[in-house]
């Protein structure tokens, strides 16, 4: 007599091979959907960071009111002086650096290394703006130039003069945080 029973049915080798390569491409998938809704943590910013070393008014020619205000960073040593703003990717709306120079004569400054467009205004030792270069450009070696002597300068995001509205003849005021 012949037995009804059903053999076991066994998979063909190709099948499970099947199955496995399945798996194996499933799991790098699964890991990259987690990777990319994993948050990240904030990158920080490339060059040089802002540090608050002081405040600056901006003052207008005739009643000397306040047309605005900003943070500064100093450059007061030669070092200083010389890296300015270079290397930065970027200049808070209301941030600035005031260099104060050795002695007041035509100053001449460059933007190279600087990433970002300025407004550069020079300031007498009256502390009066004298010259305005606006919306100067990054990465020249072109000469910007006080057309007098000065003993300060100013350097802000480009367009900050005109939105603003300072202009050759207003005054700075500024004061230095203790240290």
């Amino acid at each position: 007599m012949a037995s009804n029973k059903a053999k076991p049915r066994k998979d063909p080798p190709n099948k499970k091979r099947g199955s496995w390569l399945l798996l194996l491409l499933f799991i790098p998938l699964i890991a990259g959907i987690i990777f990319g809704i994993m948050p990240r943590p904030k990158q920080k910013p490339a060059g040089p960071v802002f540090q608050k070393q002081g405040e600056l008014q901006f003052h207008g020619r005739q009643s000397r009111e306040v047309l605005t205000g900003i943070d500064i960073e100093l450059a007061r040593d030669e070092m200083s002086r010389a890296r300015g703003l270079m290397w930065r990717r970027s200049l808070g709306e209301n941030e600035g650096m005031l260099f104060i120079m050795e002695a007041q004569e035509v100053q001449s400054f460059w933007m190279l290394n600087t990433y970002i467009p300025l407004d550069i205004l020079f300031v007498d030792e009256q502390k009066q703006i004298v010259t305005i270069r606006s919306n100067t450009a990054p990465q020249s070696l072109q000469p910007v130039t006080s057309d007098k002597p000065a003993l300060y300068v100013v350097e802000v995001n480009a367009g900050f003069c005109k939105k603003h509205g300072i202009e050759t003849g207003d005054y700075i005021d500024f004061r230095i945080l203790d240290q």
